[in-house]
């Protein structure tokens, strides 16, 4: 008897098998093909070889030193951390150093390079003075290079001098 029951029962499963067929399983175990994905665009940088004038280019350095000057001497005055004095120093020297290079006339270039120099020592005295107790010298000093240099080098009083 319980035989008969598991023979009617595997019959069953076949035939209901047959009847649904074995699609679902196909579909769950066959791969599927892939989806082609667009290409990634890929941009290779090009270094700007800019047709910036002498001109342009001598007011662009002369506005980041100003930028970086000012950002100095806010520094010494909100007493900011020693890293930013510093670093503010170093970009306002790199760009004056820019801007000498512009100048064709021997004496501007030497009176600039005064005042890097002043610019450099004032950066290498912020830097020994780790807690700040001469940070009003500091600023002092650093107000003093910023008048000297936009008395003698905005580009009204050097522009026959700006090759």
């Amino acid at each position: 008897m319980k035989f008969k029951i598991v023979i009617y029962l595997f019959l069953l499963i076949i035939i209901v098998n047959s009847l649904v067929g074995c699609e679902a399983l196909v579909r769950k175990f066959s791969r599927k093909p892939k989806e082609k994905k667009p290409e990634e665009i890929v941009l290779v940088p090009e270094d700007y070889k800019g047709s910036m004038t002498p001109e342009e280019r001598y007011r662009q350095y002369f506005l980041f030193w100003k930028s970086w000057q000012d950002e100095l001497i806010q520094s010494l005055i909100e007493k900011r951390s020693l890293k930013k004095r510093v670093d503010c120093a170093e970009q306002a020297i790199k760009n004056l150093k820019e801007l000498k290079k512009l100048l064709s006339s021997q004496e501007k270039q030497k009176l600039l390079a005064k005042y890097i120099q002043q610019l450099e020592q004032l950066k290498s005295m912020i830097s020994q003075d780790t807690y700040g107790n001469n940070i009003n010298q500091h600023r002092e000093k650093a107000d003093s290079i910023k008048r000297n240099v936009v008395r003698f080098f905005t580009y009204s009083e050097v522009k026959e001098f700006v090759e």
